[in-house]
């Protein structure tokens, strides 16, 4: 039973660990499908979370702003909401790419390199497929920006990926269960030793 429920693991690690890429193809093509948009759509959309950022401010701080209020508060922080929202998916896209790298085994200063590399990298072509955009342009200082929100992603990905192998995920541990296969198969050659003792 023990052997049964240890191939059951494994088998589980087998056909998962592919899909752990999954996360990280969604959100690129999320974040090319956002740079798609003409510079006039992406400045709308910003603008509307933008309004309902101020608009809840008001209703819960219960500042009674004026629809001129709120409106210039939305001009005040659009710029900044834009850029929040580069360092987010950014985040979101480093965290999904360090995942399977982790997974996989990559960890340490190895995963910052090659996950960092990687979304650097992929934040420098979204600039330059943004450069063919109507309305839209590349900008190194934007790939800046991207970056602040990689390392912190990568780094999240580590913290939880390590405090998970030491708690949550610790009875799943391939390496546990390979020391509990080795002493089972011990423990089967003992009695098999102890069998054939008897019988001669």
């Amino acid at each position: 039973m023990n052997y049964f429920h240890l191939f059951c693991v494994k088998l589980a690690r087998y056909l998962l660990k592919p899909l752990s890429f999954l996360p990280a193809i969604v959100v690129m093509v999320a974040i090319f499908h956002f740079s798609s948009q003409t510079g006039p759509e992406s400045s709308q959309l910003s603008y509307r979370v933008s309004h309902k950022i101020v608009t809840l401010t008001d209703r819960i701080a219960d500042k009674g702003w004026s629809e001129e209020e709120i409106g210039a508060q939305t001009q005040r922080i659009h710029y900044y909401v834009r850029k929040g929202a580069h360092m987010t998916e950014y985040f979101i896209l480093a965290a999904c790419v360090a995942f399977p790298l982790y997974v996989y085994g990559i960890r340490g200063l190895k995963l910052i390199i090659f996950a960092g590399v990687f979304c650097v990298g992929f934040a420098a072509t979204d600039e330059y497929h943004q450069s063919f955009v109507s309305g839209r342009g590349a900008s190194p200082r934007d790939v800046a920006i991207d970056s602040i929100g990689i390392f912190p992603g990568i780094l999240c990905t580590m913290l939880v990926g390590w405090i998970g192998r030491k708690t949550l995920f610790a009875p799943l541990s391939l390496e546990k269960h390979n020391r509990e296969y080795a002493a089972w198969e011990e423990e089967q050659e003992k009695r098999k030793r102890r069998s054939r003792g008897r019988r001669s």
